[in-house]
């Protein structure tokens, strides 16, 4: 333990003077992992796959106001859109006062997770409760950590947010695995046949999934009263995951009286964070109005 804390004290310490810090997930042994002599690929293009060692990017704003969010880029469960969707959004809300930390997820896969459908689960988890510990050395509230996820990477997010109550990593702690609030970015929500992203759907439960994973993994089916608020955007003419994947997580979060809000643009398709440079504007404004900017 006295060595765990040294090492998170060594990162910790060099945040002043560096506005960018790597911190590994897991000091020791990644839960569900199989030893496998595996290269993580990719970087040299703003992506990743075959990732082992799961990390959170920080990057600290000038003036932190309190508020932090994990950034879960997309890429189908088969790649991490690194820099596009994941830095680029981790610095735009870093000019905001926001302490953005971007999470480098284990990819499902057999070869190196004894369960594939859990692995990234568990650093959504891990992450949050790496912050919620360290809120006081990351110079964060404990009760302003929330969730903001794209595309796959917006099923992984949901996922977080309404699993929270059963930990899928060691947590004698008890810490809160709950995120206080969730951003979702033309999130893959259901795993249902006829509107989940199949490629996604194939990567995190394969392609002949149980019904029990299918709906375990239809995140809209997974709502309760307790589920945290929700910021919803999505193209209405996305050809790649269906709108309809963040109408139906709205409604089902509007039954539960879970408070959500939603913009949905007419076009723009897949990914029209690159294409609509003011599409963070209403995010900063639903933020604004609820205490976390």
């Amino acid at each position: 333990m006295k060595n765990k804390l040294f090492v998170l004290a060594l990162f910790i310490s060099s945040y002043a003077g560096n506005a960018q810090q790597i911190i590994p997930l897991y000091e020791g042994a990644v839960p569900n992992a199989k030893a496998r002599n595996i290269s993580e690929t990719g970087a040299d293009k703003g992506l990743y796959k075959d990732v082992t060692v799961p990390t959170l990017e920080y990057i600290k704003p000038e003036k932190p106001n309190g508020t932090s969010v994990i950034v879960i880029a997309g890429g189908g469960y088969g790649v991490i859109v690194y820099n596009g969707e994941g830095l680029s959004t981790a610095k735009a809300l870093a000019e905001k006062g926001i302490s953005a930390f971007v999470l480098k997820y284990r990819l499902p896969s057999d070869e190196i997770m004894v369960d594939k459908k859990i692995g990234s689960l568990q650093d959504a988890q891990q992450a949050i409760k790496l912050l919620r510990e360290n809120a006081d050395k990351f110079g964060i509230d404990k009760n302003k950590i929330g969730i903001m996820g794209f595309s796959a990477g917006g099923h992984l997010a949901s996922t977080a947010a309404t699993h929270f109550e059963k930990s899928y990593i060691e947590n004698s702690n008890n810490t809160s695995l709950r995120p206080d609030f969730q951003i979702l970015v033309y999130p893959v929500i259901t795993m249902k046949d006829g509107l989940t992203h199949g490629g996604s759907r194939d990567n995190l439960i394969g392609k002949n999934p149980t019904v029990a994973d299918i709906e375990n993994f239809s995140n809209e089916l997974q709502i309760k009263a307790n589920t945290p608020p929700a910021y919803l955007t999505h193209a209405a003419d996305d050809k790649l995951v269906d709108v309809d994947n963040s109408i139906s997580y709205f409604e089902n979060l509007r039954k539960n009286k879970v408070e959500v809000e939603m913009h949905i643009y007419p076009k723009g398709d897949h990914g029209f964070i690159f294409r609509h440079k003011g599409w963070m504007e209403p995010l900063f404004d639903w933020m604004k109005r609820n205490n976390w900017l």
